[in-house]
């Protein structure tokens, strides 16, 4: 007899407000206890000094967490002039410290090469893995790997700031974009190092910032179901985005109820007024239910790719 999961079935992705200090895991972890979910993860780490979104898919909303990870962020940052570390940020040991001798001129031309489409060396501090172990791992051991640059997109690039020597940015930026080498590439251009004291996640792809909770605020609603004698999903539930809230972007599907039982089989079924190897959002009948993700194939079939499982509210 297969083992009943301990916790309760919710489908959904809360944008956690995360503190500093904390790594994406622990912070993972705390949603997920509060929630008493079954299934969770993360999309997009932030380092443990960061602070700001990070989307926790609680889940059948995992399955669709990819959709994420491939969305454009939009960060604040303020950099620390003078001072280069190894890891980028605060966090490092520091390898250099040189003077400021840097005209506004020479500012603004180096901000202005960040700008737009380049290629990014990433970071020896970084989760990107190198014949299965994180790059992070080796930089700990002392060791450098070899690393090839990738192609980035910086879609908005504000100058806040320079106080002294702390200078503050806002970066709209695409995915796979580490702002801590941005940081330390420019403190290079400028002669003199940088590296991050503070970095905060301000948007991930178009999900509403005033939509964002902190884990205080989630255990406070959790104390007082406590407190009330009433079932804690009362007051959490309402704070979840939809499953299907990473995929919103995508070109939606309506099909028949009566060809649900089809699709969530496996099977594909036709669909008319898609285009070949189209990716699309599949829902059902006039309620419009989410149930997944599916693709257009050659022979005007819509194939499911990837499926919600349908499970009682909940297990405890």
């Amino acid at each position: 007899m297969a083992k009943r999961p301990k916790g309760r079935f919710v489908d959904g992705v809360v944008l956690l407000d995360k503190p500093t200090g904390m790594s994406s895991n622990h912070a993972l972890q705390r949603v997920k206890r509060i929630y008493n979910a079954v299934k969770a993860g993360h999309t997009g780490a932030l380092d443990p000094l960061a602070t700001g979104m990070l989307p926790i898919c609680l889940g059948e909303a995992t399955k669709f967490s990819q959709h994420l990870l491939d969305a454009d962020k939009r960060y604040l940052v303020t950099a620390k002039l003078g001072v280069r570390t190894d890891t980028s940020d605060a966090d490092g040991e520091v390898v250099s410290q040189r003077p400021l001798a840097f005209s506004a001129v020479q500012l603004d031309a180096a901000l202005d090469h960040f700008r737009g489409d380049t290629m990014q060396v990433p970071s020896m501090f970084s989760a990107l893995k190198y014949q299965g172990q994180p790059l992070y791992k080796y930089a700990r051991e002392g060791k450098d790997v070899s690393r090839e640059a990738r192609p980035i997109t910086v879609y908005e690039l504000k100058f806040i700031a320079l106080n002294d020597d702390e200078l503050t940015l806002e970066i709209h930026c695409s995915k796979g974009t580490y702002i801590r080498t941005i940081i330390d590439d420019l403190g290079e251009m400028l002669g003199c190092g940088a590296h991050v004291i503070m970095l905060r996640r301000l948007q991930v792809g178009r999900y509403p910032t005033e939509r964002m909770v902190t884990l205080e605020q989630l255990q406070q609603l959790l104390d007082d179901a406590i407190a009330q004698n009433i079932v804690p999903s009362q007051l959490l539930d309402p704070l979840l985005l939809p499953a299907d809230a990473a995929v919103a972007d995508l070109e939606e599907c309506n099909v028949p109820e009566a060809l649900g039982a089809y699709l969530l089989n496996g099977n594909p079924v036709r669909a008319n007024g898609l285009k070949p190897g189209e990716l699309v959002r599949i829902t059902l009948g006039e309620a419009h239910r989410f149930i997944g993700v599916g693709i257009m194939n050659d022979d005007g079939l819509l194939a499911p790719k990837r499926l919600m499982v349908m499970h009682e509210n909940s297990i405890d």
